[in-house]
């Protein structure tokens, strides 16, 4: 065996360049975030070449003075920790002190600076070369510049790895759009081969911080999402959380700051999924940009070399705060919040452009509508007339315009026909359609209904323009909600096994079932370890009584491995109710009077998640009336 020695510096550093220094956006991610701990409130960024020629950042931050600057490029050399005590409640985004160090092993690395104090800033030089800094004088204002040029020059082998240039600066990108998410207080400029490619400004006020996201993100995400802001138990989660229906078809839209600190973690992933359980279809992700404020203490961010993953000290807690808080907001979504982003896409968030929709709405209903169908619908929430018009009818009644002058001549005492056959040679006595009524009370969100189409959809007109209802899929949603409100409320009723079922399983499963007894019980599985690697199942779900059970248990004894707790019984409960929701909803070709339409509306819009089925489609949507001007070019 060789004899032990020490490592020379230039070896060292290069080993850690190996976990630090990935690509150039690592390059940039370390500089971005020593700019953002020197409390810069400006940050400019310029690369060349996808960042392989040159990466500079300037900062307006609080700058190191002239002495400290060859110390800076120094291993383990930080201003931010000085003791394990700091060490167990970081505040910072970096704090091992060997980003510079390593950066500079790999690359041609110039550091300038300057302190307020100071009446001329410093420059500071080093080579992977030999690694030895030089210092001179140079001109700066307060602040600092890092320029990091010819990455990986002296290591030839980690450059033939890297991507082209659109993909490295595509990498660039996303990682200064990770900071610029996690800082509203900073301004960002991002310039690539001399060219403006981001300029935000600070963002201190809400409207601002919306528009920072709609430019990062895009505008239809902020459209679409629901602004979350909750707190309890030393924990605060805010940020803004995409609509079932904005869902994507990889998870390439989720940001999830802890402290201010862009993370990818399991825990805070399964939370997020499992609150979106219910109505996201298969294979879709969810879009958010999350922030969780924590007590620094509670958290440790010191287990991945780049920082990207953190431990908390009660995960469960952490977990369980995530899930409930977007479970909660999710479910409070009601339509009229979905209507809000759909005419905001539509109309381009214009207020005016609003305004005139529905002055168009309210002029082309006073024209159609007659005397006694408004009578009829005296009250903000009247029912329209228990009639489903079918293509005859429609006809009928217009030829009753055309032979008595239309709806408006007719005496406003004559009372609304009920919806009865017209038989051959019978001749028709004119009805008034159905119409929603012209009150001046709150319309509710999905209007009224005015006609059943092909069996399958409900037509309903709105302020905003015209609402379409999937009437299998909203009626699917209410009986799915109403079971589940059911099931609660009685608990989940178990049933003990004619003949318990014995299972091989490894003695880590075996020691879980036994001390999660308590808890797997109230899920109503009673398991029994009986020896080292065998348990016993002795009583299931009642509900899940015809499941696999065998396959179910080892589900459940796997999520209590991988997240300290399992959500697989509900699951699987909730996919059952799921399954017989469906079978008892309304079916297609059943014709539904406008009465049972209107309640159907009324009931979508006091139900949770009524947006969408048990398996993640719509249940409804909504057509502008600035989509039907254009679409019949009016205007033009």
């Amino acid at each position: 065996m060789s004899v032990i020695k020490l490592l020379s510096p230039r070896l060292a550093n290069q080993i850690a360049a190996g976990e630090v220094v990935e690509r150039p956006a690592s390059v940039l991610k370390e500089l971005v975030e020593n700019a953002l701990d020197a409390g810069a409130g400006n940050i400019d960024v310029d690369v060349e070449q996808g960042g392989v020629k040159l990466i500079r950042v300037r900062d307006n931050g609080s700058g190191i003075s002239e002495g400290d600057l060859p110390l800076a490029l120094s291993r383990h050399a930080t201003s931010k920790i000085s003791s394990l005590e700091d060490l167990e409640a970081v505040g910072s985004l970096g704090f091992r002190g060997e980003a510079l160090a390593s950066i500079s092993s790999v690359s041609r690395l110039a550091l300038t600076s300057r302190t307020e104090e100071q009446e001329a800033a410093s420059r500071v030089e080093v080579e992977g070369r030999d690694m030895d800094a030089r210092l001179s004088p140079a001109a700066h204002p307060v602040g600092t510049t890092v320029e990091v040029r010819d990455l990986f020059f002296n290591t030839p082998a980690r450059r033939k790895f890297l991507r082209t240039e659109k993909t490295e600066f595509g990498h660039l990108e996303e990682c200064l759009r990770r900071q610029a998410l996690g800082r509203f207080d900073t301004g960002f400029t991002l310039r690539h081969n001399q060219k403006v490619v981001q300029s935000l400004r600070p963002a201190p006020t809400q409207l601002d911080r919306e528009r920072r996201i709609g430019a990062l993100c895009g505008q239809k995400f902020i459209d679409n999402a629901v602004v979350i802001d909750a707190e309890a138990i030393g924990l605060r989660l805010w940020g803004w959380v995409a609509l079932p229906t904005f869902s994507r078809s990889q998870a390439d839209l989720q940001y999830f700051f802890v402290n201010n600190r862009v993370i990818r973690d399991r825990l805070v992933a399964h939370a997020v999924r499992q609150a979106y359980r219910d109505v996201l279809y298969n294979n879709r992700h969810p879009a958010f940009v999350l922030y969780l404020e924590v007590d620094p203490a509670t958290v440790d961010v010191n287990v991945h070399p780049t920082k990207h993953e953190v431990r908390f000290r009660d995960g469960r807690l952490v977990h369980d705060f995530i899930f409930r808080t977007l479970h909660k907001a999710l479910a409070d979504v009601r339509p009229d919040d979905h209507l809000r982003g759909a005419v905001a896409q539509s109309l381009g968030r214009d207020t005016g452009a609003v305004e005139g929709a529905n002055a168009e709405v309210g002029r082309l209903a006073e024209a159609a509508i007659a005397a006694p169908a408004q009578s009829a619908f005296a009250g903000s929430h009247a029912q329209p007339p228990q009639k489903t018009w079918e293509a005859r009818d429609q006809m009928a009644f217009y030829q009753s315009l055309n032979q008595g002058g239309g709806v408006a001549a007719r005496s406003s005492a004559e009372p609304m026909q009920s919806a009865a056959p017209v038989s051959d040679g019978e001749p028709f006595r004119g009805q008034v359609m159905p119409t929603p009524p012209q009150t001046d009370g709150d319309e509710p969100p999905l209007g009224y209904a005015i006609a059943q189409l092909h069996g399958i959809y409900i037509l309903a007109q709105t302020r905003q323009g015209m609402i379409v209802v999937d009437m299998h899929a909203a009626h699917e949603r209410i009986t799915y909600e109403r079971m589940k409100l059911a099931l609660d409320a009685e608990n989940l009723k178990s049933q003990p096994l004619l003949v318990p079922l014995s299972m091989a399983v490894s003695q880590k499963e075996a020691a879980l079932a036994e001390s999660h007894g308590d808890e797997l019980q109230r899920l109503g599985l009673l398991i029994e370890r009986i020896g080292p690697e065998t348990v016993a199942v002795r009583q299931v779900p009642t509900l899940l009584r015809n499941a696999d059970t065998e396959q179910l248990v080892r589900d459940v004894l796997a999520d209590l491995i991988e997240n300290g707790q399992s959500d697989r019984i509900e699951a699987v409960t909730h996919e059952l109710l799921g399954t017989m929701a469906c079978h008892g909803a309304v079916r297609a070709n059943r014709q539904l009077t406008i009465p049972e339409m209107n309640a159907l509306l009324r009931d979508m819009e006091a139900t949770e998640r009524s947006g969408q089925c048990n398996h993640g489609r719509p249940t409804w949507t909504l057509v502008t009336m600035s989509e039907l001007d254009k679409l019949f070019l009016r205007g033009r």
